[in-house]
């Protein structure tokens, strides 16, 4: 899309390119959490994302980290939304 000479780009499903996810989601069962991090250190031209996957106790609280990955933008977004489509819901965790 152009305005007044300005190429313009977005992706309405994604959320504009200075969003991204950022926060926890808890699997249906309760056993998995995901925590979404943007990374401080990677350019906003190009941001990547970390996320953090643990195991939880029967509170549904991190009980061992099981993997981290860092990740690009668009692929975040894809995860949290699949995620959200298999039945993980948004949860406020704070990590200190």
């Amino acid at each position: 899309m152009a305005l007044r000479g300005v190429n313009v780009w977005s992706n309405f499903s994604y959320g504009s390119s200075i969003d991204s996810p950022n926060g926890c989601l808890l699997n249906a069962e309760g056993s998995r959490l995901i925590f979404f991090e943007r990374s401080t250190k990677s350019p906003k031209s190009n941001p990547k994302i970390f996320t953090y996957l643990f195991y939880t106790n029967h509170l549904g609280e991190p009980a061992g980290l099981k993997s981290t990955s860092k990740i690009r933008l668009d692929e975040a977004w894809d995860k949290w939304n699949k995620l959200q489509e298999h039945g993980w819901t948004e949860v406020s965790y704070d990590f200190g």
